[in-house]
């Protein structure tokens, strides 16, 4: 059954939006980080994971699991910044991790939120921010930068890849909200669209920066290895599960709201990083700026909530249906 474009998403839905999108997003961190420590061609990984992706969802369409449509090419011609964007946003980030460590890692991206924030003024969409939720972001980008001050490491070259990577993903971030609103495109759609327009350039990039053919030897060898196929696969699988729920969560809530969602799965990631990564040495720093942040993410969703409860009802952009 085709979902009504003027229905208003379900509180259950935006809820569950979000929180699949946080879990998804904070297992992908630890996954990928154990991938690219046994296997550094991460720009090789980011192509496997688009692929399977594309074939999958090709599958599903063939199959009569789901009803997204076949590539439109005025369509695709819309969202090629979108998949541009998602890809070197993945691309910075998995390099990324090759220097810096998972803690690091998260207390860099959580100033996307502020980075949203700001380029949805610039750009006029969705107009001037409350003054709650301004204040909110700020304190959550103030409590990064807090604990970003307790690390005793630095490496540059990868803080300047992980910033990079923030301004990647907020354009993203925008421009997907953009494409839901108002394309009418469901979340698995803009996946697919994203997925197929992105293998292209990364095929390029694969072979320009050296990683092909090199990479494919060393991966065949390295699947011989058990441990490593699993790890691989599950890459695989969680990069299609985060990529469905980020753009779900992006369409039925909002581009900030995910990039909340990823600042408070980031409290628990870095904890975790702590203790099953370890060199890392704790400091107070790092736990007076995880209160700080986690403080500002909780005083968001409340004005978040504080606002919607004073607007009328939003259209349903994401006509997502699925057959059993």
């Amino acid at each position: 059954m085709e979902v009504q474009p003027e229905m208003e998403p379900s509180s259950s839905i935006s809820l569950i939006a979000a929180v699949s999108y946080g879990i998804a997003s904070m297992a992908m961190v630890f996954i990928n980080k154990a991938v690219i420590m046994q296997y550094p061609h991460s720009m090789t990984v980011l192509t496997l994971q688009q692929l399977a992706t594309s074939l999958l969802i090709h599958c599903g369409r063939r199959m009569g699991y789901t009803r997204a449509r076949g590539i439109d090419l005025a369509t695709a011609k819309k969202l090629l910044p979108v998949s541009i964007f998602y890809n070197a946003n993945v691309a910075f980030a998995l390099a990324s991790l090759k220097g810096v460590n998972i803690p690091m890692y998260i207390a860099i991206k959580r100033l996307t939120p502020l980075a949203v924030l700001i380029a949805g003024y610039l750009f006029g969409k969705g107009g001037k921010p409350t003054t709650q939720v301004a204040l909110s972001v700020l304190l959550t980008a103030a409590g990064c930068v807090i604990a970003a001050l307790g690390d005793f490491s630095f490496d540059l070259f990868g803080y300047g890849l992980a910033l990079t990577s923030v301004f990647f993903q907020t354009m993203y971030l925008v421009l997907v909200e953009k494409s839901g609103a108002e394309d009418g495109l469901s979340s698995i759609e803009i996946m697919f669209y994203n997925s197929f327009l992105s293998l292209p350039f990364l095929s390029f990039l694969i072979v320009v920066t050296g990683e092909f053919p090199n990479s494919l030897s060393l991966l065949l060898a390295k699947c011989s290895y058990l441990p490593f196929l699993v790890l691989l696969v599950l890459s695989l699988v969680m990069g299609i599960v985060l990529n469905f729920t980020m753009f779900l969560c992006t369409i039925v809530n909002s581009a900030l709201t995910t990039t909340i969602v990823g600042v408070l799965k980031g409290v628990g990631s870095t904890t975790l990083g702590f203790v099953l990564l370890g060199g890392v040495e704790v400091h107070a720093l790092n736990v007076s700026g995880l209160v700080v942040n986690t403080a500002g993410g909780v005083w968001y969703s409340y004005a978040k909530y504080r606002q919607k409860k004073a607007k009328p009802a939003k259209t349903l952009s994401d006509l997502e249906a699925h057959k059993k």
